[in-house]
């Protein structure tokens, strides 16, 4: 397969991430590096990047290379950021860069860098109207988006290492740097008039947004993995803001989901985010996963054209395509759920349950996904491959719905199943996933020889039955004898008993 390189040389940390081409021209990542270097420390004053900052620059670079050479990648993208912008010397750090290790080092632009992670989070997220920030270690970028169309960006000269150097001389913050820091953000943020009072969610990127997700998520004993498009109020922010103002950073070490390297710089980052939330008047604070390097892919990769509508929908197609399922298959089983779920939602004269069609149909299509790992037990690894993945375009509870239809095998596991997330949902929403979930293993039973017979789904109620009438081509034995076997769970859901007329249409 083919691969392709990004190196990312930002303020605090440089990184490493290798892609492959995948058979449908989409690229998955596969390895991520990251080395912690620490280059805003290495400028001074003058802005001039020492020869030690340089050499610590070169070294990770040639390990870099080194893995590059390894793997066979050919291509490679090597931008840099803030430190490397506003050095003086930065001509002469590229010059040493090309001539020892061969790379040619982009050094993106403030407008660059902050479009780049706007264009990772519209892509990967279904936030439509918000705000993105990204702290780095020398720089800030903010962006603010309506309808998934940059509205408006700016870039701070500061990121958490500098505000650390700055406001945070000892091993806690003291109340007159604490203000100090406050008063100088305050003011940076009511240079933007545009992002005040929008009452719109804000889309945090970066490694200290990944880190307060991660602490946050092990505070609460949160059950699913992943914190892509994971989400808390302003006011979780601000606790945890509380909790580490009081500790030192032996402490903050300590906290379970806080990288080691990032405790000393960790409570300026909170600063900043808990200060943005109280001047946008946050709804939201969300954490994106993906960012700068996604949004380099994204650029690179599929020619920056506009974000899709449908980033669950090509979510989904991936997964399809990673695990092998027949995908003529696939989307019948989701035309036929979609067609059952309209016929029954016309029947009763209103939604047989409250989710959308399409997390319906998007659950068929990767229904019993887990069979890729074992079909013995392939409902128990559908619920644990979807539950504990990151898909983009859908909340964490849209995610966590989606795999128990996906799943669904009969009432005992969805109930086992959801039991961790009891609090999540009420005995009606529950009860909606079960119609759900029956109403998918229907449509996967109707297509059980793959050959896509079923053309057809009318429903009729008469007095206290529900006849499917099924209109098919072919001999259609195997569909009959499973829909026959599976239709009882549609039944005791819906507590309708089901009759399946199979009309031949020779």
């Amino acid at each position: 397969m083919k691969k392709w390189a990004v190196i990312d040389i930002g303020s605090n940390t440089i990184r490493l991430v290798i892609y492959i081409e995948t058979i449908n021209h989409f690229y998955k990542e596969v390895e991520n590096i990251k080395a912690v270097a620490r280059l805003r420390k290495y400028l001074n004053e003058e802005n001039v990047l020492s020869n030690e900052g340089v050499q610590k620059c070169l070294t990770i670079l040639k390990g870099f290379k080194e893995i590059i050479d390894f793997n066979g990648i050919n291509e490679v993208k090597c931008v840099a950021t803030a430190t490397i912008r506003q050095a003086v010397n930065k001509s002469d750090v590229l010059e040493r860069v090309k001539g020892v290790l061969g790379f040619d080092i982009q050094i993106l632009s403030e407008e660059e860098e902050a479009y780049l992670g706007f264009l990772a989070v519209v892509n990967t997220t279904a936030v439509k109207d918000g705000v993105t920030i990204d702290i780095g270690g020398g720089s800030t970028e903010i962006t603010y988006y309506e309808n998934k169309k940059l509205v408006q960006f700016h870039s701070f000269p500061f990121g958490v290492v500098s505000l650390k150097e700055k406001f945070m001389g000892g091993s806690r913050m003291t109340n007159d740097e604490r203000m100090a820091l406050q008063k100088m953000v305050l003011e940076a943020f009511e240079s933007l008039p545009w992002l005040k009072n929008k009452q719109i969610p804000i889309v945090a990127i970066g490694g200290s947004a990944r880190n307060i997700a991660q602490v946050h998520q092990h505070l609460k004993n949160y059950p699913l993995a992943g914190i892509h498009q994971y989400g808390m109020s302003p006011d979780d922010l601000h606790n945890i803001l509380q909790m580490m103002e009081s500790m030192e950073v032996t402490e903050i070490e300590k906290l379970e989901g806080l990288s080691k390297d990032r405790a000393d710089i960790i409570l300026p980052a909170i600063e900043v985010f808990d200060m943005l939330c109280k001047y946008v008047q946050a709804t939201r604070f969300i954490f994106s996963k993906r960012g700068l390097r996604e949004g380099i892919l994204y650029k690179e990769k599929a020619g920056g054209k506009n974000p899709s509508d449908f980033i669950l929908e090509n979510s989904i197609d991936h997964l399809v395509r990673d695990y092998g399922i027949e995908e003529g298959h696939s989307d019948h089983v989701a035309w036929l759920a979609k067609q059952i779920y309209f016929e029954l939602s016309n029947v009763f004269g209103n939604k047989t349950n409250e989710y959308s069609d399409r997390l319906i149909e998007q659950s068929a299509r990767i229904y019993y996904i887990g069979q890729y790992v074992d079909s013995d037990v392939s409902s128990q690894h559908t619920f644990n491959l979807l539950a504990h993945q990151s898909i983009d375009g859908i909340t964490h509870k849209e995610r966590l719905i989606l795999a128990l239809i996906a799943s669904y095998k009969n009432w005992a596991l969805l109930k086992q199943y959801s039991t961790p997330f009891i609090e999540w949902f009420s005995k009606g929403e529950l009860k909606d996933i079960r119609i759900a979930g029956s109403m998918v293993k229907l449509a996967s039973a109707l297509d059980s020889s793959k050959r896509m017979l079923v053309k057809k789904i009318k429903v009729q109620k008469r007095q206290d039955e529900l006849v499917f009438q099924l209109s098919c081509v072919g001999n259609t034995f195997v569909e009959q004898y499973q829909a026959e076997k599976q239709i009882r769970h549609l039944e005791k859901s819906l507590k309708y008993k089901i009759i399946l007329e199979f009309i031949s249409d020779r």
